[in-house]
């Protein structure tokens, strides 16, 4: 029991500390879509799931800086060290300084495990394994380049992206307040 709860620690210490730097060095940093090179180095190399800690990917990471200098960051973990089943859903891991909203649900700040699964749903749990959301995904089928995952303007809208993993993606964009 005291080993669990030393973990969980030490997993939240990996996921405060790099944010808390990133921060701290570049306030005056332009806002928008941040690619892997940007983005790969404010994510904790290792992230806590489930009672297993699990390394990120970071050549398989993107981010987002919004206009007030907060970050939505996203990064494929190797879940290699996992059942199959969660290696079905869990695929990445979501960290957000901002209230997003995703597809058409409202997901708080926080760090998040997701995946994009069958019948083209985004499925959004948190640290334990617990389902906290899931919303709809889409087919870019005109899409060049796929990557595993990656960020792209959204052009129906100014104020939103898309998060791609592969060819399917769910729209993205900061709560208003």
């Amino acid at each position: 029991m005291i080993s669990r709860l030393l973990r969980a620690c030490f997993a939240l210490l990996l996921v405060i500390s790099p944010l808390a730097t990133a921060t701290a060095q570049s306030p005056a940093a332009p806002a928008g879509i941040l690619l892997r090179d940007v983005a790969g180095p404010l994510i904790p190399p290792s992230v806590f799931y489930r009672g297993q800690v699990a390394p990120i990917q970071a050549r398989n990471s993107a981010g987002y800086r919004s206009a007030d200098g907060r970050l939505t960051l996203f990064a494929m973990v190797d879940t290699s060290g996992y059942s199959t089943s969660i290696q079905q859903t869990y695929q990445a891991y979501l960290i957000t300084e901002v209230t997003l909203k995703l597809g058409d649900k409202s997901l708080p700040p926080g760090a998040y495990g997701f995946g994009f699964v069958a019948g083209n749903r985004m499925v959004i749990m948190d640290v334990g394994g617990k389902e906290i959301m899931a919303t709809s995904t889409r087919t870019d089928s005109a899409l060049a380049r796929p990557n595993p995952l990656q960020i792209l303007p959204d052009p129906a809208s100014k104020t939103s992206f898309r998060l791609y993993l592969g060819r399917n993606y769910v729209t993205i964009s900061a709560e208003s307040k």
